[in-house]
């Protein structure tokens, strides 16, 4: 499971993972931002009205552990970490200052950063309230987490070679055997 806040990093390092140990991927993201389409809303707008409505949220945990369950795959979500942290083998939270994560969405989603600045804040606030109320869950308390890695603080293959090795050696612990490592380069 690799979870962060919006232009944490998690969907780069959770996808490379899944590349280079040979699992599968999947993404939670995804499910919200189809929600949104067929409701006709933005993600913020999907925030607010799943603040009121929990079947929004259970709906995309209940396909998180379906796939978890499956077992070879690596999550990718903003707080699944939490909710379904008794599934997974290991969890990994990835984060970095707001600045750099305003900075990283707006290059990424292609907005302006006032537009990046407005969707990350009100994303996040969104998502602390739903946890706090739904499942009692505080998403600023990482000690769930196995390893939290701020990837402001190393170049993006640096971050990445600290969380697969991390992630190779704490798998090897639990007892499996990773068929496919990759180089864990490029």
């Amino acid at each position: 499971m690799v979870s962060g806040p919006p232009g944490g990093g998690k969907s780069t390092y959770a996808k490379r993972l899944a590349e280079d140990l040979g699992l599968r991927y999947f993404t939670t993201g995804s499910i919200f931002r189809q929600i949104a389409r067929e409701m006709g809303v933005d993600l913020v707008k999907l925030g607010e009205i799943a603040e009121k409505d929990p079947r929004i949220d259970l709906e995309i945990d209940r396909r998180a552990l379906e796939e978890a369950a499956k077992g070879g795959v690596v999550v990718d979500s903003h707080l699944a970490g939490w909710a379904l942290a008794w599934v997974a083998d290991v969890l990994i939270y990835v984060k970095a200052p707001v600045p750099v994560r305003i900075a990283r969405v707006s290059k990424r989603d292609r907005v302006s950063e006032a537009e990046a600045i407005d969707e990350v804040l009100a994303r996040e606030l969104s998502q602390w309230r739903r946890f706090k109320e739904f499942y009692g869950f505080d998403s600023t308390d990482l000690s769930v987490y196995h390893l939290v890695v701020d990837t402001s603080a190393l170049g993006v293959e640096e971050a990445y070679r600290v969380i697969r090795e991390f992630v190779v050696a704490a798998l090897r612990a639990r007892g499996y055997r990773l068929e496919n490592q990759g180089s864990g380069e490029g």
